[in-house]
């Protein structure tokens, strides 16, 4: 793995070209390992040589460095080259010069297809794509996982093996496969950032580095498929959820809910940007589950203050957001935009069928507690509190879910 140099300005550098070298690499040589190791050999040199200060054009150093590294391995193994012809042709014609500029073709939607084939286990999906897209090592993958890093390193290495062994393509699919595939690359985008946004597990409410991850794969997403407009509405919906995200929690790290934060603190330029992208987005033709929650964070985000936010606009998005998308979570999200909008009883009445598809779901018992408060039952509320306790795993959820319970107790 990288070691951390001295100057992290370089590290930056070599993570903002990572995903775009490797995609070149894996397409040059066709082979998932030769290239990350080349690379990860020519991150290494450049800790080495550059010093503080990167070379004007490090992306050109870094693959013309990944692709001589590559080029010593393949001699060394030259039963390899002798079976891949094109290899082969690379080996005899290519001499790659760490000081030439040449161009990198953008080919990370090829990548993104790869790591999100429907071969591969959601994890696997998760962690591959971080991997090579964004370059994160197997140490900071396994946090966020909360997995050990051996595992997380034998994961990657089984899905690699996996994709040579299988045979998954490394393209970008048909145009009748492409909408399917598409939603799988944006459903494991979103993943990572839900991870991030409300991590399920551990001492920390948001890991900001699988956010930053998640909003960076939505903007390269949105530059390889522009006309698209799901995607255009991920990242809008990724853009309204971060620029919230200063005001979730106190200065000791407390989770502060939507109703107490303090809107000030939100990053508006952002929800601004996000909300011309949205409207870019609602313009075209396929309005589609990405931007309709991005339409409903955005009447949050725009709101000024949690009284005048426009629950009758909301519950109306999340009715039509359950008709393109159905899902227990999508109509626990719909109850209790009703039960602001209508009654907490219309929203119990709504939440009712939900009890048994998410009964191992800490946010319907929470979110069931909060409107059993505002419909006067507290013991119940109080007991809903405790279940949603008992299935929380994240440390700053709990405390502040069980700080609610204790005030609704008997003394």
């Amino acid at each position: 793995m990288i070691p951390p140099p001295a100057n992290a300005a370089i590290t930056a550098v070599v993570r903002d070209h990572w995903g775009r070298i490797l995609a070149a690499l894996v397409k040059t040589f066709g082979d998932f390992a030769l290239a990350e190791d080349a690379l990860q050999d020519a991150a290494l040199a450049a800790m080495r040589t550059w010093g503080d200060t990167p070379p004007a054009a490090p992306d050109a150093w870094l693959i013309t460095t990944a692709k001589r590294r590559a080029l010593d391995r393949l001699r060394r193994d030259q039963t390899l080259a002798r079976k891949t012809p094109e290899i082969a042709y690379f080996l005899q014609h290519q001499q790659p010069d760490p000081a030439k500029e040449e161009p990198i073709p953008d080919q990370r939607l090829e990548m993104l297809f790869t790591c999100c084939h429907s071969a591969l286990d959601e994890k696997t999906q998760i962690a591959l794509t971080l991997r090579t897209l964004g370059g994160l090592t197997a140490e900071e993958i396994a946090d966020a996982f909360l997995d050990k890093p051996a595992t997380m390193a034998q994961r990657l290495s089984r899905a690699r093996t996996k994709i040579r062994v299988a045979g998954i393509p490394y393209a970008v699919p048909d145009a009748q496969a492409l909408p399917a595939r598409l939603s799988a690359v944006m459903r494991v985008i979103y993943l990572i950032y839900t991870q991030g946004h409300a991590a399920r597990a551990g001492e920390a409410l948001i890991r900001r580095g699988l956010t930053r991850e998640a909003i960076r794969l939505a903007k390269t997403l949105v530059l390889l498929v522009p006309d698209a407009p799901e995607p255009a509405g991920l990242l809008a919906l990724l853009w309204l959820s971060d620029a919230r995200s200063s005001g979730r929690t106190d200065a000791g790290g407390r989770m502060v809910p939507l109703e107490a934060q303090d809107r000030s603190m939100w990053d508006h330029a952002q929800i601004a940007k996000a909300d011309r992208v949205l409207k870019s987005a609602l313009m075209r033709k396929g309005i589609g589950p990405y931007q309709l929650q991005a339409a409903i964070s955005a009447l949050h985000a725009q709101s000024p203050t949690w009284d005048a936010t426009d629950w009758p606009q909301i519950a109306a998005l999340y009715a039509l957001l359950l008709q393109v998308e159905p899902s227990p979570v999508v109509a626990l999200n719909h109850a209790v935009a009703v039960s602001y909008a209508q009654s907490a009883a219309a929203g119990l009445a709504l939440l009712t069928p939900l009890a048994e598809p998410l009964a191992q779901y800490s946010h319907y018992h929470a979110a069931k507690a909060d409107v059993l408060l505002r419909d006067g039952q507290h013991i119940a509320a109080a007991d809903c509190f405790q279940i949603a306790i008992n299935l929380t795993e994240n440390d700053v959820v709990r405390d502040f879910l069980r700080a609610k319970a204790v005030r609704l107790r008997p003394h």
